[in-house]
């Protein structure tokens, strides 16, 4: 072992340098971040990947030849100035290190012209930050174009460990389509060796922004919802999932970050109302004040710290719910019902002259007619806006398990029912939701309660089976709900039907049953309109 000893400055600033910038990507987030925080409505990224190169042009407030003589010099920074600061920051950059950190690992130049003076200036920096010449004028348009150019090119090593082009291209696309995200007051458009390859038109919110990343989401698939702190873009459970949870993002006052307690939140939230093995599509924007942030926990901002964690938590819980439960006066129009799906075929090009408004399944005050029960499964009703068509089994279960998650009672009863071969987690995850089991005898066991909503069931040994099967137990309340519901293909009357349509309005989530399945089929009266090429006003 050497004695403690200090390292040599080189040393200290290589790895500085390291700590804020290593990829491609790293260099597209710093430089459009500062674009970002000059107020910038346009950004302009090109990227060559063979030199490992980067500009990024805005129409940002621009700099001053002041400013540009000593932008890229160690830790320095518009944006706070003194520790006090360090306490209120409402800025995406405030460290002074990514300019420098560029200077010693790249070539940089910059040019900009304040938005008030008549011509810009172009800086050449060298490797520690300080100007090769002085500034010289250039005529540019106000704002600020920061080039970087062949990246790592005096550290070998480094350049040995990069991921291929296509991979790095990849960090990039991700690092821009979430910076969108973030702040989708900005038009972005990129260029990859010479060529287009992606343009984001700014919009209001973050539900404007997705759809031009994601070409399979539509409009109608999310729903967006502003509260006090937090505002959410939420994928309709019935209409929009994923395979992986990578459309789960947490925005910190215009910033993606990684926050697991609070994807956990939001996963938590939404896991009884998407299929099994899906992952919902929701990105929750958080406005908090500056003092209850704190960003020093990752060298690239891409963690922080936030007091009263706890309560953000239960916010966001309760934002959720309300945002299932889409506002029946929301302006959005609903192109996006599978039926609309459906009858494009039939559509011509012509304007329609109804109005198509998003579906709200528990609207209190609509009214609602059954029409007929077809094929023994579904439910056609019509109402003031259309017609639905409800799965019975799917809706009844939707009513079962909001009682039964609402009142879990457990009744003794007096023939016990006998398990076989059950293991010790079984007979864990049984008593775990209050039923009563002991052994009884040579691998069998003896179940001497069950859940009211059981009592009578012909099946109820095997669904005891497979509810011990599950380590969840709202998802074992899910399969009583499932099992105990009225089977599709069972013939109903009239009145039994009504009375399903009305306990299915009053859920909280009508759009789809506890494992995720969607319950309703709306067919808008401006769909059918589209179908039979009507383009007249029915009169009320």
């Amino acid at each position: 072992m050497q004695n403690i000893h200090t390292l040599p400055i080189e040393v200290v600033h290589l790895i500085a340098a390291g700590e804020v910038i290593d990829s491609l990507a790293a260099v597209v987030r710093e430089l459009a971040e500062n674009a970002i925080d000059a107020q910038a409505t346009r950004i302009v990224i090109s990227i060559w990947t063979d030199s490992l190169s980067v500009q990024v042009s805005d129409n940002g407030c621009g700099m001053a030849i002041a400013d540009l003589s000593q932008a890229a010099t160690p830790h320095t920074t518009s944006k706070i100035n003194n520790a006090e600061d360090l306490q209120q920051i409402n800025s995406l950059g405030f460290r002074g290190e990514a300019l420098y950190s560029l200077a010693q690992l790249a070539d940089l130049h910059i040019c900009s012209r304040p938005v008030l003076e008549p011509v810009g200036y172009q800086a050449n920096y060298d490797e520690h930050g300080n100007l090769q010449t002085s500034p010289k004028v250039v005529a540019i348009a106000s704002g600020t174009v920061v080039t970087v150019r062949n990246l790592f090119s005096r550290y070998p090593n480094r350049l040995q460990s990069l991921p291929s082009n296509s991979q790095q291209a990849r960090k990039v696309q991700l690092q821009i389509q979430q910076m969108a995200i973030a702040n989708p007051q900005i038009n972005w458009q990129v260029n990859l060796d010479n060529r287009e390859w992606m343009t984001i038109w700014a919009g209001e919110d973050a539900s404007e922004i997705l759809p031009q990343i994601i070409s399979s989401i539509q409009p109608y698939d999310l729903v967006f919802r502003e509260f006090t702190l937090i505002s959410i873009t939420l994928g309709l459970p019935d209409r929009l999932s994923r395979r992986r949870p990578d459309w789960v993002k947490i925005i910190l006052n215009g910033r993606g970050i990684t926050f697991p307690e609070l994807e956990q939140t939001i996963l938590s939230s939404l896991e009884r109302t998407i299929p099994r093995n899906r992952f919902p599509v929701c990105i929750v924007s958080l406005n908090l004040p500056c003092d209850r942030i704190d960003w020093n926990r990752h060298p690239a901002k891409a963690e922080a710290y936030i007091q009263n964690l706890g309560d953000i938590q239960t916010q966001l819980k309760d934002c959720i719910t309300e945002s299932l439960k889409v506002s029946e006066s929301s302006s959005q129009i609903n192109y996006g019902s599978a039926a609309n799906e459906l009858l494009k075929t039939a559509e011509r090009k012509t304007s329609y002259l109804i109005p198509a408004k998003r579906e709200n399944f528990n609207q209190p005050n609509l009214s609602l007619k059954a029409i007929a029960q077809v094929l023994d499964t579904y439910i056609l009703a019509e109402h003031s806006g259309g017609l639905w068509l409800v799965e019975q089994h799917v809706a009844h279960e939707r009513v079962l398990f909001e009682q039964i998650e609402t009142q879990w009672q457990i009744v003794t009863i007096e023939q016990p029912i006998l398990l076989k071969q059950l293991s010790d987690d079984a007979i864990d995850r049984l008593q775990a939701l209050g039923i009563e089991i002991e052994a009884f005898g040579n691998n069998l066991w003896a179940v001497r309660s069950l859940p009211e909503i059981l009592i009578g069931h012909e099946d109820c040994a095997v669904i005891l089976q497979e509810m011990s099967h599950l380590d969840d137990p709202t998802m074992a309340r899910a399969t009583a709900a499932c099992r105990s519901a009225i089977r599709n293909g069972t013939k109903l009357e009239m009145s039994t039907i009504r009375d399903l349509l009305w306990q299915w309005q009053q859920t909280r989530n009508p759009h789809t049953c506890p494992h995720g399945r969607p319950i309703c089929l709306a067919i808008d009266e401006s769909d059918l309109a589209r179908f039979f090429r009507r383009n007249w006003i029915i009169s009320k």
